[in-house]
C-alpha cells in the first residue's frame, strides 16, 4: 500500500550493518515468519506480536543496545505522528457523516447516478477525485462510512464496495503528485512535476479500473466479508436524533470537498511561491498553506461538520458522538503504528539497502531497474514513501549517466518507482494492518485481498508505464 505517510528516518540508520547482505536477507524472512506464526498460528495480538518481533530483529541484527529502544520509539512514533491525527480526525468526520445520515444521502445520490449495479464504481470514481490531494489513510477513513452504508443497503460481501475505493486512494497517492513519493522522485530524478501529473493520471486511471475495481468486485463474489460496526458501533445515536432530518446533499459534498479545497490551496501556493509568483516568505502565504496541511484541513473540516451536521443535538451529545468514534479505532492506530515501527527496525538494520544494492549494478533497463529497486525496499521496509524517495536516490546517478532520456521517458521511471513500491504490501506495511484492522479482515484474508490488489496496481501499472515510454 501505499503508506500513510512519510516515515521519520531514525537515528540508527546510520548504524554499519553487522552482517552481509544475504545474512541481512535471511534474517528478514525469517522476522517476517516468525511474525506471521505469532499472528496466524498462535493467535496473539498483531500489536504485541510487532512489538515483540521489531525488538528481536533489532537485537538479532546488531543494532547497538543503546540504540534498540530509540530506534523502535522513533519507527512507531513517526508513523503516528502522521497516522493517528488524520485517522481520528477522519474517524470523528466519518461518524458525523455516519448519523446523521449525510452518509446515507451520499450514498443514495452517488447509487441513483450510477445505477444500482455500479455502485462499486460509483464509489470508485468519487475515491479517485477525494484521493488527488488527500492523503491515502485519511480520504479512506472519511470514505467508509459511505461505504459501509452502501455495503448495508446492498448486502454482500463488504469487499465488493471496499476494495475499489481503497485501491483508488492507493493509485492516486503513489502514482500522482501532490503526493508527496511522486513529488520528491520527480525532483530528485528532474522530471517535469507537470508532466509527471499527466502521466501518472495516463497509467493510474486504467491500473485502478483493471486492478483494482475488476479484481474488487471479483473478490467480493468470492469472499464474503461482513461489514464491520467499527465506525457505527461506539457511542449510541442520541434519543430522538431519528427525527431530525438528514443534511443535503450539496451539504455533504461540500463538508468532503473542504479538506480537499484546502490542501489544493496549500498546493497551489507551494507551486506558486517555487515559480516566483507569490513571496513564500509572505506571511498571509505561510497562514494559508498551514490551514492547507492535511492534519489541520481535516481539523477544520471536523469543526465545520460539528457545527453544521450537530444542528439539532445538545453538546454533550455530539461530544459523545466524538469520543465514541475514537474508542474503535485506537486498537487501529497502535497497530500501524508497531507496523511503522517493524518498518524501522528493518531500515535501521541495513536490510533494505542491501537488498536495492543486490539489484542496481545487474544492467538492466532504467525503467526495469528502477521498478526491480523500488520493489526491495518496499518488500523489505514497508514504506512505499521511503521506497519511492530511496529509489530515486539510487537510481538517479544512472539516469544521469544515460543521457538520453526525454521528459516523458523520466516520468515514466518515476511512475515505474511508484509501482515497485506499491507491490507486495504486508506486515511490516502501515497501511497493511490499517485497511485489514478498519474492513473486520484477519491476516490471512488481508494477505488473499489487499496484498493481492496491491501487487496487481504494482505490476500493471509498471507494465502501463513501460508501453507508455516505448510508444510516446
Amino acid at each position: 500500500m501505499p503508506s500513510l505517510a512519510p516515515t521519520a528516518v531514525v537515528a540508527a540508520d546510520a548504524v554499519e550493518p553487522a552482517y552481509s547482505s544475504g545474512v541481512l536477507l535471511l534474517v528478514a524472512a525469517g522476522a517476517v515468519g516468525v511474525l506471521l506464526f505469532l499472528i496466524m498460528k498462535l493467535r496473539m495480538h498483531a500489536f504485541v506480536a510487532l512489538v515483540l518481533v521489531s525488538l528481536l530483529t533489532a537485537v538479532v541484527t546488531r543494532i547497538p543496545f543503546a540504540d534498540v529502544v530509540p530506534t523502535l520509539l522513533d519507527g512507531f512514533g513517526g508513523t503516528l505522528a502522521n497516522v493517528a491525527l488524520l485517522v481520528g480526525l477522519g474517524a470523528m468526520i466519518g461518524r458525523l457523516l455516519e448519523v446523521s445520515g449525510g452518509a446515507q444521502v451520499l450514498a443514495d445520490t452517488l447509487v441513483s447516478r450510477f445505477g444500482e449495479k455500479r455502485a462499486p464504481l460509483a464509489l470508485g470514481v468519487a475515491s479517485l477525485l477525494f484521493g488527488f490531494p488527500i492523503f491515502f489513510d485519511a480520504g479512506l477513513v472519511v470514505m467508509l462510512p459511505i461505504i459501509f452504508s452502501v455495503a448495508r443497503r446492498f448486502g454482500g460481501s463488504v469487499l465488493t464496495y471496499a476494495l475499489p475505493a481503497a485501491g483508488a486512494f492507493a493509485v492516486m497517492h503513489a502514482f500522482v503528485p501532490p503526493h508527496p513519493g511522486p513529488v520528491a522522485a520527480g525532483e530528485i530524478l528532474g522530471a517535469d512535476i507537470g508532466l509527471l501529473v499527466v502521466v501518472g493520471l495516463l497509467v493510474g486511471l486504467p491500473t485502478w479500473y483493471l486492478a483494482s475495481y475488476l479484481f474488487g468486485t471479483w473478490t467480493g463474489r468470492r469472499i464474503d466479508q461482513a461489514v464491520p460496526e467499527l465506525l457505527s458501533g461506539g457511542a449510541k445515536e442520541p434519543e430522538g436524533s431519528d427525527d431530525l432530518p438528514p443534511p443535503a446533499f450539496a451539504t455533504v459534498m461540500g463538508l468532503l470537498l473542504l479538506p480537499l479545497a484546502l490542501i489544493f490551496l496549500n498546493t497551489g501556493l507551494n507551486t506558486l511561491a517555487t515559480a516566483g509568483v507569490v513571496d513564500g516568505d509572505a506571511t498571509w502565504v505561510g497562514l494559508l498553506r498551514m490551514i492547507g496541511q492535511t492534519a489541520v484541513a481535516l481539523l477544520v473540516t471536523v469543526l465545520v461538520a460539528t457545527a453544521v451536521l450537530g444542528r439539532g443535538r445538545s453538546k454533550s451529545d455530539v461530544e459523545q458522538l466524538l469520543n465514541g468514534a475514537l474508542a474503535p479505532v485506537c486498537a487501529i492506530i497502535l497497530i500501524t503504528g508497531a507496523g511503522g515501527m517493524f518498518g524501522g527496525v528493518l531500515r535501521a538494520s541495513g536490510i533494505g539497502e542491501a537488498l536495492a544494492g543486490s539489484l542496481e549494478g545487474v544492467g538492466l533497463p532504467v525503467i526495469v531497474a528502477a521498478f526491480l529497486v523500488a520493489t526491495a525496499l518496499r518488500v523489505a521496509q514497508g514504506s512505499a514513501t521511503v521506497a519511492l524517495t530511496t529509489t530515486a536516490g539510487l537510481i538517479a546517478p544512472t539516469v544521469e549517466a544515460a543521457g538520453s532520456l526525454s521528459s516523458i521517458d523520466l516520468a515514466c521511471v518515476v511512475v515505474a518507482i511508484a509501482c515497485g513500491s506499491t507491490v507486495l504490501s504486508h506486515v511490516n506495511d502501515s497501511g497493511f494492518w490499517l485497511v485489514g484492522r478498519f474492513l473486520g479482515m484477519d491476516v490471512r484474508t488481508t494477505l488473499r485481498t489487499w496484498t493481492v490488489m496491491e501487487t496487481l496496481i504494482g505490476v500493471v501499472g509498471f507494465a502501463l508505464a513501460a508501453l507508455v515510454s516505448v510508444v510516446l
